[in-house]
């Protein structure tokens, strides 16, 4: 027996209508052929609905299912069986040449002829799911009927999420060709403020993710971007750039999570997904090279594109509310007045994120990289040493020195940085390095000295002992005594 609750609002309706009929009964009011006459109801069927009644309550009052009901008794389950399995074949058959080999099958089996309008019916009847994955596929079947576990992101800097995209815009090289740009973004899972990005046009890898990410995390010169601090979740797909052991250790030792979408499936990251999007339709698609457009022409450089897209990630992205809130991503951001987790300096962040480089040596005029020569009065202490380099790609005009893990300086190339290290700077910082030189020569020295006036001191101190003599033995040649 079917329960209440189980039952459709017009079974209930029913059940509840049968029990008002039957109720002057079943409180001794009347009698139920005085009922039955009045209602014009079989009074069979009114004894047989007050026992099920007090049998089984209100419940017994509906109208009892058919256990056939659905099924088509006009044709065999082996036909049916035999049309839902020719509709499933790939690729899918025309209804008609269904129908004339189901016809088949039931002559030679003995069974009725379907007609082509039943045929239809049973297959228009099939679950489309089931089509889908027959026809399509099972990727395609879980893209459009899989369950999908979307994460959410309850506060700011909980989850970010990052991610690559070949922009449709074609600009132009410096050397005069024409490439499509990779960017890549850093965003905020909650308020979805992006956090950092980097647009460039070689393909992804786990630099341009560093790059991205460092810039998310460290504060920002504009105080128009205030997003900032270490997450706690890292969320992106399976890419190998993702899952470099270089983002491993970066992640371990800021004590980030890092989580991977399922391989194959990018459902569930709707947050990248809808930004690249909004990059192309409210922003891109107004530029002159926008590859979705016919004729166009490229005629921006990579440069004038940052600097265009900032101004529309800052002015214009940040500052408009999403669809589904009122708050636009910064107020979003900033929402709840949080503090977010930073590293201890931006010089433990370059250690960590930046490309390294094999050793380099300081030679006199400096350290040479690229074809440039970097500059830093600190590494006149450290002519002759071995030293390990970290570089933006985006900013060659300067480099970061670490000498045994550690940060020592930043170098300059003067010929990009715009500026030079002045000669007298030069000449101050040689000659302190020759103090410092000439003041641990001393110091050795004397303690050199020290420690021979200490040995010349414990050797006068030592007793006077007086020759020993020595006994010669006895020869055995006769002596006279005037010789």
């Amino acid at each position: 027996m079917q329960k209440l609750a189980e039952l459709s609002a017009d079974e209930r309706e029913r059940a509840l209508s049968r029990f008002h009929l039957l109720e002057p009964y079943l409180t001794a009011q009347c009698t139920l052929h005085s009922i039955t006459d009045q209602a014009g109801v079989p009074f069979r069927t009114a004894q047989r609905w007050v026992s099920q009644y007090r049998k089984f309550g209100l419940v017994a009052l509906t109208r009892k299912a058919r256990e056939d009901r659905g099924a088509r008794r006009a044709v065999s389950s082996k036909v049916r069986e035999v049309i839902e399995g020719l509709a499933l074949e790939r690729p899918p058959l025309p209804v008609m040449s269904i129908h004339r080999q189901v016809c088949s099958f039931a002559e030679a089996v003995g069974e009725p002829q379907p007609s082509y309008w039943m045929v239809y019916d049973i297959i228009r009847t099939m679950p489309e799911s089931l089509l889908t994955l027959a026809h399509l596929g099972g990727k395609v079947y879980s893209e459009m009927y899989d369950l999908v576990h979307r994460r959410e992101a309850s506060r700011s800097n909980e989850i970010w999420q990052a991610d690559h995209c070949l922009l449709d815009i074609a600009l132009l090289q410096e050397d005069g060709s024409i490439a499509k740009p990779w960017l890549t973004i850093v965003i905020d899972d909650h308020s979805r403020a992006v956090s950092g990005y980097y647009l460039a046009f070689d393909p992804p890898s786990s630099l341009r993710t560093s790059l991205a990410l460092r810039q998310g995390i460290w504060r920002k010169e504009d105080p128009r971007w205030p997003v900032c601090g270490i997450p706690e979740v890292l969320y992106t797909d399976n890419g190998s750039d993702f899952t470099s052991h270089h983002l491993e250790q970066v992640s371990a030792d800021l004590k980030i999570r890092l989580v991977f979408s399922i391989p194959g499936k990018p459902r569930g990251r709707g947050r990248m997904e809808r930004f690249f999007r909004t990059v192309n339709e409210m922003f891109l698609c107004d530029l002159d090279g926008y590859t979705n457009r016919s004729r166009a022409q490229a005629r921006l450089t990579l440069p004038k594109l940052e600097e265009q897209f900032r101004t529309f990630l800052l002015e214009h992205y940040h500052r408009n509310p999403v669809a589904d809130s009122v708050l636009s991503p910064i107020e979003r951001w900033e929402e709840g007045g949080f503090l977010p987790r930073m590293p201890d300096s931006l010089e433990q962040l370059d250690l960590l994120l930046m490309q390294e480089v094999r050793a380099r040596k300081v030679r006199q005029d400096g350290i040479h990289f690229e074809g440039l020569r970097y500059l830093s009065t600190v590494m006149a202490a450290y002519v002759g040493e071995q030293v390990t380099i970290r570089f933006d790609p985006r900013d060659m005009g300067e480099i970061r020195v670490f000498h045994q893990e550690k940060f020592l300086c930043r170098a300059v190339a003067a010929d990009l940085a715009g500026n030079t290290v002045p000669l007298r700077e030069i000449l101050r910082a040689r000659n302190r390095r020759r103090r410092e030189l000439r003041s641990i020569i001393q110091s050795r020295q004397q303690a050199v000295d020290t420690l021979l006036e200490l040995k010349r001191g414990a050797s006068q101190e030592e007793p006077h002992v007086q020759p020993l003599a020595i006994k010669l033995p006895a020869t055995s040649l006769k002596r006279y005594r005037n010789e």
